[in-house]
C-alpha cells in the first residue's frame, strides 16, 4: 500500500542506516547571507551526517496553512518572504530540484488527514536560507511539507510519526523554526543581552529533551510563564514538534548550536543520534 508506493518511488535511492532528523533554530533572515557562528555551524551539520540525503523535507515555521500541504513542484522557487532587508538578500536564489513525486508519495504516507498537493509554493527563508549553507551546491531535491496552523500541538505531533519511514530511505527530514520566538520583545542590536525568562526556557527545553519528556513539550503551556513568553504564538514552535514526533525511543539526542540572539530568539539546534 502506501509504503510499497513509497519504495517504488524511492529504488533509486540508496539503502542506508536510520537518516538522523533535525531541528534548526534558523532566526533572522539575514543569517542568509551571514558568515557567522551559527551559519558555520550549519555548514559542519551539512557536511557531518553519515550519508548525503537523497532528499531533503523541510517542515518550515513560515508555511502556514488550513489542512496540510505538500510542495510537488519539480523546480521550487525562491521565496523572499520578509521585508525591510537589504537588496542583497532579495538577490539570492536557492535552485534546488524538487521532488515531485516522492512528494506525493510522502502524502500518502499521512493517513490522519487528506494531504493537498501544492505547486505554487516554493522553499521560504525557513528553508533556503539554512540549506544555502549547510549544501551550498543546491544538489539535492527539496520539498515541503506545511504546518496546518488550525490544529493543537498534540495533532502535529501524531502527524510527524507517520513520515518515519522516510528516514529509511536516506530522507533528511528538517523541523525549522525557534524554540524561543518573541518578536514583540526583540533587540535589534548582535550584542544584546538574553532575557533571563529566554534563557531559562530554552535550558528547560533542552533538559526535557535530553530526558525525552516530548510529552511535556508538546504541552508547553503547562510549563509556566517562561513558556508564555517564549512562545507567544506558536508558529516557530511547532516545527520543533515535528522533529520529536520523528525520534525514536531510545534515540539519543544532539545539540548541535546553543545561542541566544536578539535577546529573544534561541537558535538552539539538534538532532536524533
Amino acid at each position: 500500500m502506501q509504503l510499497n508506493e513509497l519504495k517504488n518511488i524511492s529504488d533509486n535511492f540508496p539503502g542506508t542506516d536510520l537518516m538522523p532528523v533535525m531541528f534548526i533554530g534558523h532566526g533572522n533572515p539575514m543569517n542568509g547571507i551571514s558568515d557567522n557562528a551559527f551559519t558555520k555551524a550549519l555548514g559542519h551539520m551539512g557536511t557531518s551526517l553519515p550519508h548525503k540525503p537523497s532528499a531533503i523535507l523541510v517542515i518550515s515555521a513560515h508555511w502556514l496553512t488550513k489542512g496540510t500541504h505538500v510542495l510537488v513542484a519539480p523546480h521550487p522557487k525562491t521565496i523572499h518572504d520578509f521585508g525591510g532587508f537589504p537588496p542583497a538578500l532579495y538577490e539570492v536564489q536557492y535552485p534546488a530540484p524538487g521532488a515531485p513525486e516522492l512528494a506525493k508519495e510522502t502524502g500518502k504516507l499521512i493517513t490522519s488527514t487528506t494531504v493537498v498537493e501544492d505547486d505554487h509554493w516554493g522553499l521560504d527563508h525557513g528553508a533556503w536560507t539554512v540549506l544555502k549553507h549547510m549544501y551550498p551546491a543546491a544538489d539535492i531535491p527539496v520539498f515541503q511539507l506545511s504546518i496546518d496552523y488550525h490544529q493543537p500541538p498534540a495533532y502535529h505531533y501524531k502527524l510527524a510519526a507517520e513520515l518515519k519511514a522516510l528516514r529509511k530511505k536516506g530522507v533528511l527530514i528538517m523541523g525549522s523554526g525557534n524554540i524561543v520566538h518573541n518578536l514583540y520583545q526583540i533587540v535589534f542590536s548582535q550584542h544584546a543581552k538574553p532575557f533571563d525568562w529566554a534563557i531559562s526556557f530554552d535550558e528547560t527545553v533542552k533538559q526535557k529533551l535530553m530526558t525525552h519528556q516530548f510529552e511535556d513539550l508538546v504541552n508547553y503551556h503547562t510549563l509556566g510563564q517562561e513558556a508564555m513568553l517564549s512562545i507567544p504564538t506558536n508558529d516557530h514552535y511547532l516545527p520543533m514538534i515535528y522533529t520529536l514526533g520523528l525520534i525514536n525511543k531510545g534515540e539519543d539526542i544532539q545539540f548541535t548550536y546553543e545561542e541566544i540572539q536578539n535577546a529573544s530568539i534561541s537558535m538552539r539546534c539538534f538532532q536524533s543520534a
